[in-house]
């Protein structure tokens, strides 16, 4: 079993910028993959960005590409997403999601991951 941890959330205005971490405990060393996804109010949860865990190859959504960044730290079992330039439409409650899938297609969906943090909300002002 792999637990996962957001924090990093907050309240910031049109232009700023925050960085998300998350948290893993337990069975980390089977994780394949890990990736951001968020929830907008009324919406669907989205992807934002993904991360291989051992070759630290990344993807993004097109909204998220030039703006956030995805990174590990393997020794410390830590996820980041490093947003800036953030907007009223990032507002959002942010997830970690991991899985021990190594698949190379499919990793945009959220049913291609199985561990699943609670959640950290971000709110952007404008």
């Amino acid at each position: 079993q792999v637990r996962l941890e957001e924090s990093g959330g907050g309240w910031v205005h049109t232009g700023d910028s925050l960085r998300l971490s998350c948290a893993g405990s337990g069975r980390t060393f089977s994780v394949a993959r890990m990736g951001w996804f968020r929830q907008a109010p009324g919406k669907e949860r989205e992807f934002v960005a993904t991360i291989r865990w051992s070759s630290g190859s990344t993807f993004y959504t097109d909204p998220a590409k030039g703006r956030f960044t995805i990174s590990r730290d393997n020794a410390k079992n830590m996820l980041y997403l490093q947003m800036n330039s953030l907007k009223p439409e990032d507002t959002a409650v942010y997830y970690c999601a991991g899985t021990r899938n190594s698949g190379a297609y499919g990793y945009t969906r959220d049913d291609f991951y199985t561990y699943w943090g609670q959640g950290t909300q971000v709110t952007v002002s404008s």
